[in-house]
């Protein structure tokens, strides 16, 4: 069952996932695609199943925003808990360009878009 609905860009999904970089650490291309990748697998697990099956089901949609710093990406975290989302930040483990523990990305949903973009809506689209 596709769950899609016309919008201004084509067409948006009811349901997504995103992931928030820290963009102040200018990571590298391959080191940044890994921490979204971890940030994305991360929220999907803590998702309750039907989540993840509506998610699944509909392409899994995902969009990657800027966050601009470790305590923005903290801040949304807390604000996203406290809504009942899934989330899940992402420490790096120190093994290549940036020191342990540094916050990397932050992963949301995947949960109603509605509800995440009340957190994420202001944030913009990463573009490096």
């Amino acid at each position: 069952m596709r769950d899609w609905r016309p919008g201004a860009g084509g067409y948006t999904a009811r349901v997504k996932q995103v992931l928030i970089v820290n963009g102040a650490l200018a990571l590298p291309p391959g080191k940044l695609a890994a921490q979204v990748a971890h940030a994305s697998i991360a929220a999907f697990l803590s998702a309750d199943r039907a989540a993840q099956q509506q998610w699944l089901e509909v392409g899994m949609p995902k969009i990657v925003l800027d966050g601009g710093s470790a305590a923005r990406l903290t801040l949304l975290l807390r604000q996203a808990q406290d809504a009942g989302l899934p989330a899940q930040l992402v420490r790096d483990a120190g093994r290549t360009v940036i020191p342990e523990g540094t916050v990397t990305c932050l992963g949301i949903g995947p949960a109603a878009a509605a509800e995440i973009d009340v957190l994420t809506g202001a944030l913009s689209l990463l573009n490096r």
